[in-house]
């Protein structure tokens, strides 16, 4: 009885273990190759999204690259990167959503992947085409998904056909006030109206 008491336990135990390393709460460094391949990952955004996915890869062994605009260069995520690139000044349209020059420093680090994080490049299609034509992974939805998912009619359309629940409303393009009033009308109120 108290051998398998104790069998239980340290089985708890291992348990406990598996399910820590699985959810990235271990402090012992994973194979890179556990990862598919990737051996060096580029994080396409700033702040606490980029230091969550690198504190991820350094958990895993992955090796980091990180971007950053003049005004990031002192930031957490560029201090804790194993490579970092400038993109150009502040305003992020000189430097996050350059596409071109985020492309040149996936290809001068070697990058095997690319995490978008949130906002920027995250949803452009273009982006993530660009990655796969250099053979470079986009950890991050398919084309396919990116462009459904950026066209609110569209995305509540797939929802709709994918069992989702979905806020009742309607699904086409309002022409006018009086049209708005007749869907209104139909629907009942309260009415929210958003731009498509």
């Amino acid at each position: 009885l108290k051998m398998q008491r104790l069998l239980t336990k340290q089985g708890q135990a291992l348990c406990r273990a598996s399910e820590a390393r699985r959810f990235m709460r271990c402090s012992a460094p994973l194979a890179a190759s556990s990862i598919e391949g990737i051996d060096t990952l580029m994080v396409a955004n700033r702040g606490e999204i980029a230091c969550r996915v690198m504190r991820t890869c350094r958990k895993l062994g992955i090796e980091t690259v990180a971007v950053y605009s003049e005004a990031d260069a002192g930031a957490i995520h560029v201090r804790e990167a194993d490579q970092k690139f400038l993109l150009g000044p502040a305003p992020s349209a000189q430097s996050y959503l350059r596409m071109e020059k985020i492309l040149e420093a996936i290809e001068a680090s070697g990058t095997d992947a690319v995490h978008p994080g949130y906002g920027f490049l995250s949803e452009n299609s273009v982006f993530s085409d660009r990655l796969e034509q250099m053979g470079v992974k986009f950890v991050g939805p398919r084309k396919h998904a990116i462009e459904v998912m950026g066209d609110k009619l569209e995305s509540k359309v797939a929802a709709e056909e994918a069992g989702v629940n979905i806020i009742p409303g309607f699904n086409g393009i309002v022409e006018d006030a009086d049209h708005a009033i007749r869907i209104a009308n139909d629907i009942g109120y309260p009415v929210m109206l958003k731009a498509s």
